[in-house]
C-alpha cells in the first residue's frame, strides 16, 4: 500500500469529542481507554500484515478507529463490541467492509465468527481482560494465523520474557509454545482518551508452523505449566503436587526424574522443552470412558 493511502480513512474525531456528540463517557470499569492517533493506528493495522481480501477480527471495537485503520487495508473486518452504547455508535457508521458483531471476545470462536478456516485477530484491548483473551487465543491457536494487540506494557513484557527467566510466567510458556512473540513499540499513555494509569505496548503474535517442544497432550503440558507456576517460592515438585488431579507425588517424581530435572528447582527457571519433557514423562495420558 502507497505511504498515505489510508490517510482519508483515518481522518475522523477523535474519541473525546466523538464521545461528547453521543452524549457518552468512557465506562473505567470496563476499562475503556480510546487511542485515536491516525498514525499508530495505521501502524498496528499494517502490524496484522493483512492483504485485501484478508479476514480479520477486531476485538474491543470500541469508537471504530481501529476498525477503519483494519479496513483501509482492503481486509475485511468483523468488529467486536460488547458495549451496546458503543455499538449503536458504529452501527450509525455503517462502515465499508466492516461486519458488525455484539459480544463478548472471550465467548466467541474467532475464525468460525468471520466464515474462514483461519483468521488473524487484532484489537486494542481492555487491560483487565487481557489474560481471558489471550487464552482464548491459545485455546484457538489452530485456527489464529497471528494476532497484534495493545497490552498494557507490563504483560507485554511478561509474554515477550525469555522461558526460564524470573519474568517468565504461565502466559510466557504457553504463548511462546505456539507463537512467534514481538514486542513492536510502546504508547504513551496521554495519546489515549482518557490516559490509563500505566503504559502501553503493541504485541504481535505469528504462529509457528508447529510448537516448539513435542507434548503427548496439549490439555496437560497447560495443567504442567500451571502447577510449575503455582507456588513460585515452592520447589518444583512442591508446585506441582498442589495441583489437583495432575498426578500422584509418586508419579510427578518419577517424571522429574526420568526428564533430568532437579525437583528442588524453582519452576520459574524452566524452559518450554524442559517443560515438554516432564509432561511427556507422565507417560500417555489417560483417556476417561
Amino acid at each position: 500500500m502507497p505511504p498515505g493511502a489510508c490517510s482519508n480513512a483515518l481522518d475522523v474525531t477523535s474519541p473525546r469529542d466523538l464521545l461528547r456528540i453521543h452524549y457518552l463517557l468512557p465506562k473505567r470499569s470496563w476499562g475503556q481507554n480510546f487511542l485515536g492517533d491516525p498514525d499508530l493506528l495505521r501502524r498496528i493495522a499494517e502490524a496484522v500484515e493483512l492483504q485485501p481480501g484478508d479476514a480479520v477480527v477486531e476485538l474491543g471495537a470500541g469508537l471504530g478507529h481501529l476498525t477503519r485503520a483494519l479496513a483501509a487495508t482492503g481486509a475485511r473486518v468483523v468488529a467486536v463490541e460488547r458495549d451496546r452504547d458503543l455499538v449503536k455508535v458504529l452501527e450509525g457508521e455503517n462502515l465499508p467492509g466492516v461486519q458488525l458483531v455484539a459480544g463478548n471476545a472471550t465467548d466467541l470462536k474467532f475464525a468460525e465468527l468471520a466464515g474462514v478456516p483461519e483468521v488473524a485477530v487484532a484489537g486494542n484491548l481492555p487491560y483487565h481482560l487481557s489474560s481471558p483473551i489471550l487464552f482464548e487465543v491459545l485455546d484457538q491457536y489452530a485456527s489464529v494465523t497471528r494476532a497484534v494487540f495493545t497490552l498494557q506494557e507490563e504483560v507485554v513484557d511478561r509474554i515477550f520474557a525469555a522461558p526460564g527467566t524470573r519474568e517468565s510466567g504461565v502466559l510466557t510458556v504457553l504463548l511462546q509454545h505456539h507463537f512467534d512473540v514481538e514486542k513492536l513499540f510502546r504508547i504513551p499513555s496521554h495519546l489515549f482518551h482518557p490516559p490509563p494509569k500505566v503504559e502501553s505496548a503493541v504485541v504481535r503474535l505469528r504462529r509457528l508452523p508447529r510448537p516448539r517442544a513435542e507434548v503427548r497432550s496439549e490439555e496437560r503440558f497447560r495443567r504442567v505449566v500451571k502447577a510449575a507456576f503455582a507456588q513460585r517460592r515452592k520447589t518444583l515438585l512442591n508446585s506441582m503436587r498442589s495441583a489437583s488431579g495432575l498426578a500422584t507425588p509418586e508419579q510427578l517424581a518419577a517424571a522429574l526424574q526420568s526428564a533430568g530435572i532437579d525437583p528442588t528447582r524453582r519452576g520459574e527457571t524452566l524452559g518450554i522443552e524442559e517443560l515438554a519433557a516432564i509432561e511427556r514423562a507422565l507417560g500417555e495420558p489417560r483417556v476417561d470412558p
